[in-house]
């Protein structure tokens, strides 16, 4: 089984994922993964699903979330969780850094 179950801070890289968004693995195991995110004041996730349930929490920044047609605020301590297959999509105000975590684990992350 692939599993990191510690990183030490400032290791590891990070991948872009769509314009002012970038992401870097943290820990992860069978059935959960953790990533950090920094996202730039101005950029957009697109709506999107998918099986994976996603649990966020804003570290700082400014963002407005969407998740099933629900809006969010989301400000420094919030958070949140995505339920699998429910579309969602985050629009940043503030340059921006989330922690979140995926289960299943999300092969393509590793």
């Amino acid at each position: 089984m692939k599993r990191r179950v510690f990183i030490k801070s400032g290791s590891g890289e990070f991948v872009q994922m769509l314009p002012g968004v970038k992401r870097k693995t943290l820990t992860f195991a069978e059935k959960t993964l953790s990533i950090e995110i920094f996202l730039d004041k101005g950029s957009k996730v697109p709506p999107h699903s998918h099986i994976y349930e996603q649990t966020g929490y804003m570290i700082y920044g400014k963002a407005v979330l969407n998740i099933g047609g629900e809006t969010y605020n989301v400000e420094p301590g919030d958070a949140w969780t995505i339920p699998s297959d429910v579309e969602h999509s985050l629009e940043v105000i503030e340059d921006s850094k989330i922690i979140e975590i995926f289960s299943p684990m999300r092969e393509e992350y590793i």
